[in-house]
């Protein structure tokens, strides 16, 4: 296999060159790894015979495939290191990362728990002090940092029983999704029991000091742990001090096959709520109580379209957050003894509103989403509305969950340019005072965020947020870079970015775009973007950026594009669509082949939102028609790229990445890089070590303003532009 070459490029830079190397007539053309073609291998879908020559990247574990994911990362790395200030931005971002974070504390027994960062380290750290003593007497409790030599070992997880006195922890190798859980005696930290394994997309519920409950699937067999697909999920109850081999099943397997399983014990400890899906989007709901012996298990709602799940108990009252006949949300009420939905009462009714419920110290704390922003109200044990918690200003705010006793709960706020805050807020008196401001290196007053409406292909409103620094002329020249993600209901709310500052500070224009298929408006927006709906997510995006040129934020050569996981495929799909329309692209850990996707890993629970090549001849014609790793067309002029994915990715497996790379540069004409950055022993993105993370985004904004043209960075005294 051949690594990348560049010849004349270290002599340009070298002789203080101004011009983009990527488009001189002096520039080598860049050599990527030469990539097997396999054209014996394709599909036949309803009579069309799809190729998928580069399929042996699938096979994750094999030395071909580790040896073309050693050469891309020789070429792209080799390609970054070329850029003059990549370390400036390294170096920029390092300090603006080093400042102390502090968690919210949270009582459980005798102590009192946060987590901490100093400033740099890989992981958060968690410490306690006991009851009554000044946080200042704290000392670690738990120190990932230790858990391994790179840092790539994090804390997943953790739960305490009632007490306090025993504590089971999840930890993440690599970034994996498939757990290890450790039990301890919280007072001595001593382990007390064998590590269980195996442990996936799971919750760790107590029941009284017994044992826990946990979910998982039966492994993959050895030498197929990314593209070996899971089936079942089993909710399984571990008795503390017996074998995990022992461990009983309670729900899920082959009897009551369903792809996603979790269980979780009441706050009262009187009920096991059983949450069971086929897919992303909408359970069944069942119940059985812990305070009678041999109780049975009961559906209470046999319904896979909605979303449904019991947030408190008082008794034998139960109440249920549901969209069941109310797509923006509600609370409702019912007994025991009246567990059907023909029984539910309205408790807190549907708005106008999408709608999140907590509860703490009696009192239910509901999130409304007005526009892509929250606002919070309170409400007491018998549905009334005792008063608007008033928050900073336009954003986000989470926190607002506890436990009965609780007199006192913490929350956070934040937005695009409201650095996150920890607030404490008293229950009874609806007194909130700033608990931990955070002590980054960034100013707000300098910078502004302003929400717009834009219209989209077929005439939808579609909110956009747009953030830079004040007084910024709309004149067409300022880099921008356009977020978004649009699936599996998710909304994207404003929060802040420690990594946004040096793309702001240096006169970036950053975008979130609200589209549908997140759960924005609730479920109809949702499933406005979902299966045969999907391209209007797309449109969406694609309209966002055509409003940016058109408003003068920036212009095609100075608009970037980027997203995550179904925002990658977003994102790939964007510049396969419209190569012309954006400079750079930055599709990461994404759903690039939408006709294999639910062939690995968990990916069949995403068919909700996606539909199946198998499902019929017109969805897979759909499917086809937009798949990002298929709309690649040989011989078209692609934006400049920078495909990022974990070689130990089992959520969405790299495998996507992999082959939208490799065909990517074979069809991929002109001289604009074309290159995946494949993170090693990292998974999807959580528990990622801080070091890593600096990076990996010293690495994005680089690239950004190279290929954007920019000799120095724009924020810089001597800026000049390239060309």
């Amino acid at each position: 296999m051949e690594n990348k070459k560049i010849t004349a490029l270290v002599a340009l830079i070298a002789l203080g060159a101004c011009s983009n190397p990527a488009e001189t007539e002096n520039e080598t053309t860049l050599n990527y790894p030469e990539t097997r073609k396999d054209t014996s291998v394709y599909d036949t879908y309803f009579g069309t015979e799809v190729p998928d020559p580069y399929r042996w990247l699938e096979d994750d574990l094999s030395e071909e495939t580790e040896s073309w994911v050693k050469a891309q990362n020789e070429v792209t790395f080799g390609y970054l290191e070329e850029i003059p200030y990549r370390e400036e931005i390294n170096s920029r971002l390092t300090n603006l990362w080093n400042y102390e974070k502090v968690g919210a504390p949270f009582v459980r027994g005798n102590y009192t728990y946060f987590y901490k960062n100093n400033g740099l380290q890989n992981q958060y750290v968690l410490l306690r002090f006991k009851n009554g003593e000044s946080k200042d007497e704290a000392a670690v409790f738990l120190d990932p940092n230790e858990f391994s030599e790179d840092g790539t070992t994090s804390l997943a997880g953790l739960s305490f029983t009632d007490d306090g006195s025993l504590l089971a922890y999840q930890i993440s190798e690599g970034g994996s999704d498939w757990r290890k859980v450790i039990v301890l005696n919280a007072e001595t930290k001593e382990q007390v029991e064998d590590t269980l394994v195996d442990v996936k997309f799971s919750g760790l519920s107590w029941k009284g000091k017994e044992g826990f409950y946990y979910s998982s699937y039966d492994k993959p067999k050895e030498g197929s742990t990314l593209s070996g697909m899971t089936q079942y999920h089993k909710l399984y109850f571990h008795q503390l001090g017996t074998p995990q081999n022992t461990d009983k099943l309670i729900f899920g397997g082959e009897k009551t096959p369903r792809r996603y399983v979790g269980g979780y014990v009441t706050e009262d400890n009187n009920y096991l709520v059983i949450s069971a899906a086929t897919s992303t989007t909408g359970n069944e709901l069942y119940i059985q109580r812990l305070d009678v012996a041999g109780a049975p298990i009961v559906n209470m709602v046999a319904n896979y379209e909605n979303d449904h799940s019991i947030i408190h108990t008082e008794g034998e009252q139960l109440f249920i957050e549901t969209n069941l006949n109310a797509p923006n949300g509600r609370v409702v009420s019912t007994t025991y003894d009246k567990l059907g939905v023909e029984h539910w009462q309205d408790f807190i009714p549907e708005t106008e509103h999408v709608l999140s419920v907590g509860t703490a110290g009696g009192k239910f704390f509901t999130t409304y989403m007005v526009d892509a922003t929250e606002k919070v109200y309170q409400y007491s044990m018998e549905g009334e509305m005792e008063r608007e918690i008033e928050l900073p200003g336009l954003g986000s705010a989470g926190g607002f969950g506890g436990r009965v006793e609780d007199t006192v709960i913490y929350y956070g706020f934040t937005s695009y340019v409201y650095p996150g805050t920890t607030f404490k807020y008293d229950i009874a008196s609806g007194a909130s005072s700033v608990y931990n401001k955070s002590g980054v290196d960034f100013d707000p007053e300098q910078y502004t965020s302003t929400q717009v409406f834009y219209q989209s292909k077929d005439g939808t409103k579609v909110p956009m947020i747009i953030t830079h620094k004040k007084g910024v002329a709309l004149d067409g020249t300022n880099p921008t870079l356009l977020y978004g993600y649009g699936g599996f209901n998710i909304s994207l709310t404003p929060s802040f970015s420690t990594s946004n500052i040096l793309f702001l500070e240096n006169g970036g224009v950053y975008a979130v775009a609200n589209l549908r298929g997140g759960g924005e408006y609730g479920e109809e927006w949702h499933s406005a973007g979902t299966k045969m709906n999907k391209q209007n997510v797309f449109d969406d995006f694609i309209a966002a950026a055509e409003y940016l040129i058109a408003n003068k934020y920036t212009t095609g050569d100075k608009l970037a594009i980027a997203g995550g996981s179904n925002g990658g495929l977003l994102v790939g799909a964007t510049m396969t669509q419209r190569p012309d329309l954006v400079k750079v692209a930055f599709p990461a850990v994404g759903v690039l082949d939408m006709l294999r996707y639910n062939k690995f890993t968990a990916g069949a629970g995403w068919a909700y939102d996606y539909g199946t090549a198998e499902d019929s001849k017109e969805m897979f014609e759909y499917l086809y028609g937009y798949s990002p790793y298929h709309a690649l067309t040989e011989g078209t002029s692609y934006p400049a790229t920078m495909v990022f994915t974990g070689d130990h990715d089992d959520r969405v497996v790299p495998a996507h990445s992999f082959k939208f790379a490799a065909r990517l540069q074979e069809y991929h004409t002109g001289k604009k890089p074309v290159l995946i950055r494949i993170e090693t022993n990292a998974g999807h993105g959580a528990g990622k070590p801080t070091d890593k993370i600096i990076q990996e985004q010293a690495d994005k904004w680089a690239f950004l303003f190279w290929n954007m043209g920019y000799g120095k960075l724009p924020g810089s005294k001597e800026t000049m532009e390239k060309g």
